[in-house]
């Protein structure tokens, strides 16, 4: 792999094995210059090919610029480029000897809070970037309000177009306090403010020459040494059951192994165990990872459980520690961004995938709308419409196992899809956010699907 700077030694297998994992995301307004730090990112940790530079001179230079538009690195659909803006969620993958990243760049448009959404919902972190000229916006706010409802464990406001404020730090200052005051009444537990000029470099993956008054990391610094890690012994051990394996073979006659991907927690051999919906218990008699017997496994891994009874168990059940089973219900009171452009509305048959399951249900309320310019609540719209946020109540033809999404963004989540074709429809976090209506009294069922 050739680099676009001075040379390094491509990271080994086992080095890259042997780093973290960062997932985080982008967000910012309009011309906030965000694909610029993207690019600028991407271009400083040396993680571009000489061709995709080539590429992007190329088309700079079609456009009369006399130096690269870092932000066409991740500007890829030809309205993104023509228009110079983000429309889709473009990911990017890259590592540094430290730490193994992947960037989700999301769009600022409001008309595009959906894709904000998706870029976010599995992110450790959240780069929210501000204009050093414009200040704390509007859209700054909803940006900040999106991360606050898809618990964001960790923020960095990244003030941008330092340069053309004098690289003053009064102005930094000011925005800082602002925007922290604002996350932090939504309950952004950590926030970290950065002055960067993305179109210069300054304290994007070097420190800044210009800002000897900022003493703090730069952005790749943060993204490199932020922890992630997870304290297993307090997470909800939870494995939705993709596959049954049952070889029934010479070799293993009696062979029966429960495979997924562990959603969250530690699974130990020896461990009782529940199977939910169903309430069935047993114990874990071995845990086979990459062929291997383990005595011990957790988050993220694939496994397969085998257990010391036959159980009736298949795809879509729930394998999770008897001790600390989460609640079965049918009905689903959640906060929900609607993704589809038809609307969701009061009555409206759906399927909802929840892990691995999925089943009939029916929306039965829609107590309210939220407003992210100023968090008011609009009560009872009927209706959400795409990029709408709000709240609804679901009924399910069958119990759901579920988990608080301010417990377990993994297995708090789910999503509602139209049963005539496919289409998702609209992203779910079940229990309250930070806006929670007042409670309204249901309703009379609807007709239909009424379980």
């Amino acid at each position: 792999m050739t680099s676009t700077t001075e040379p390094t030694e491509p990271l080994s297998v086992e080095q890259l094995s042997a780093t973290t994992l960062l997932r985080f995301a982008t967000a910012g307004s309009v011309d906030d210059g965000k694909s610029t730090l993207v690019g600028r990112l991407l271009h400083d940790s040396k993680s571009i090919l000489t061709d995709q530079l080539e590429a992007v001179e190329r088309v700079s230079a079609g456009r009369g610029q006399d130096t690269p538009d870092l932000a066409l690195l991740t500007d890829g659909l030809r309205a993104e480029r023509e228009q110079g803006i983000t429309i889709d969620v473009a990911y990017r993958y890259f590592a540094t000897a430290r730490r193994r990243f992947i960037l989700a760049d999301t769009p600022g448009h409001v008309q595009y809070t959906r894709n904000m959404v998706t870029g976010a919902s599995t992110a450790d972190l959240a780069v929210v970037l501000v204009d050093a000229r414009n200040g704390v916006i509007e859209q700054t706010r909803r940006h900040a309000a999106v991360a606050a409802l898809l618990r964001v464990p960790h923020v960095v406001l990244a003030v941008n177009k330092m340069d053309l404020v004098a690289y003053e730090e009064t102005v930094f200052a000011a925005i800082a306090e602002e925007f922290t005051a604002y996350a932090s009444e939504l309950g952004v537990p950590e926030i970290t403010a950065i002055p960067i000029s993305a179109l210069a470099g300054d304290n994007v993956v070097e420190p800044s020459a210009n800002m000897d008054w900022y003493g703090g990391p730069t952005v790749l610094e943060h993204l490199e040494t932020v922890p992630v890690s997870h304290d297993l012994a307090h997470c909800h051990a939870r494995l939705p059951v993709q596959y049954v394996i049952r070889p029934q073979t010479a070799e293993y006659p009696d062979y029966r192994g429960y495979a997924g991907q562990i959603a969250a927690g530690t699974f130990r051999v020896g461990e009782s165990v529940t199977v939910l919906p169903s309430g069935r218990t047993s114990k874990v008699a071995g845990i086979d990872l990459l062929g291997t017997p383990v005595d011990v496994a957790w988050t993220p891994q694939s496994v397969t459980l085998l257990l010391e009874d036959d159980v009736d168990i298949s795809r879509g059940d729930l394998l999770v520690p008897s001790k600390d089973a989460p609640p079965t219900t049918q009905d689903v009171e959640a906060t929900v961004c609607h993704v589809a452009d038809e609307p969701l509305t009061v009555g409206h048959r759906v399927l909802l995938k929840h892990g691995t399951r999925t089943v009939k249900a029916i929306v039965k309320d829609i107590p309210s709308r939220l407003t992210l310019d100023d968090l008011s609540l609009h009560p009872h719209p009927g209706r959400l419409v795409a990029n709408d946020i709000g709240r609804v109540k679901i009924r399910t033809a069958e119990p759901l196992p579920l988990d608080a999404y301010a417990d377990s963004r993994r297995t708090g989540a789910f999503i509602l899809i139209d049963p005539a074709d496919g289409t998702t429809l609209t992203a779910g976090m079940v229990g309250e956010s930070f806006a929670a209506p007042q409670p309204v009294a249901a309703d009379a069922d609807d007709d239909g699907w009424d379980f």
